[in-house]
Order: structure tokens, then C-alpha cells, then sequence
């Protein structure tokens, strides 16, 4: 089962990253509105729902070209000396990886995700924005460190499981409000 799964995430890295997205990160929305609701349901219409699998499939495809391109940048910021070398290796490079993704990348994933939203529900909202950018500071930042930690292969689907638990663990606190 884990050899298929490699084969086919190195033989497909854009269509695996959407699909990943795609079941994750909904699944991950469904249950946090159902914690927010206290009871299983769905947080719009099928069809919004069905846009919104698309929504998490293009972000999954975009987080793939974010991830390696923040690589490239690490390197070339080590390759300049702009970075100490502790973080050219082992942890300390999957830190560096993490810090740079979640400063230079992650708010704009975050808004980007935020107005396919808005598009998808016909709404305005950026409320919460706040929020969510402290989550690249105390969750985004150490589950990266992890994710960077890893093979590439196992990158994205660990990327897209930490969004489904941050999607839980932020709909559990809002269910207690």
C-alpha cells in the first residue's frame, strides 16, 4: 500500500497534491462545522460544496509549487550566505523551510483561500483573517518543521492531514464558545 502510494504521488505530484487537498481539507471543513453545530451537517449547498472541493484541489496544486519553490529559496539564501549553515541540513533546514514558507508564502495561501471562499459562497468575509494568520505562528511553523522533516513524498499528504486537524482543533475552540 505505501509503495503504491509513493509511485503514484512521484508519478503524479500535481494530481496527487489536489486530490489529497481536495478529500482532506474538506473533510477537515465538514467536521469543523459540524463541531460548530454540534451535530453533523454541511456547511453550504452540494454545489457550494462540490466548488469547494475544487477550491482545496487548486490550493493543494498551488501549496505543491509553494513548497518547492520556498526550497529553492532557502537554498539560494544558504547558497548566498544569508543563512547560517546550521539550517543546510536535518532539522535545521525543514525549520528554515518552515519559517520562510509560513512568513513569505502563507498569508497569501491563507487570503487566496479566503477569497475562493468568498467567491464560491457569494459572500464578502474576511472575518476571522486575524486568526488565521496566528495559526502560521503557533501551529503552521512546528507542523512545517515536521512536513520538512520528511521525504517529498510524503509532504503534501502530511500538509494536507495538518490542515484537516487545524480545521478540527479551530472548529472544536469555536464549538466551546
Amino acid at each position: 500500500m505505501t509503495d503504491s502510494y509513493i509511485n503514484f504521488v512521484l508519478a503524479n505530484p500535481l494530481l496527487s497534491a489536489a486530490i489529497q487537498f481536495a478529500v482532506l481539507g474538506t473533510l477537515g471543513e465538514l467536521i469543523s462545522f459540524s463541531f460548530i453545530k454540534k451535530k453533523l451537517a454541511l456547511p453550504c449547498s452540494f454545489g457550494q460544496l462540490v466548488a469547494k472541493i475544487f477550491a482545496w484541489a487548486l490550493l493543494g496544486i498551488i501549496i505543491k509549487y509553494g513548497f518547492a519553490g520556498m526550497k529553492g529559496f532557502t537554498l539560494a539564501l544558504l547558497d548566498h550566505h544569508l543563512l547560517p549553515q546550521l539550517f543546510a541540513t536535518g532539522i535545521g533546514w525543514a525549520f528554515a523551510v518552515s519559517v520562510l514558507t509560513n512568513i513569505f508564502f502563507g498569508p497569501q495561501m491563507m487570503f487566496f483561500h479566503r477569497l475562493e471562499d468568498n467567491l464560491i459562497m457569494g459572500e464578502k468575509n474576511y472575518q476571522g483573517m486575524s486568526v488565521a494568520l496566528k495559526t502560521l505562528l503557533w501551529f503552521w511553523i512546528p507542523a512545517h518543521t515536521v512536513t520538512f522533516s520528511l521525504p517529498v513524498e510524503y509532504q503534501i499528504g502530511l500538509a494536507a492531514m495538518w490542515g484537516m486537524v487545524l480545521g478540527i482543533i479551530l472548529g472544536y475552540s469555536n464549538s466551546r464558545k
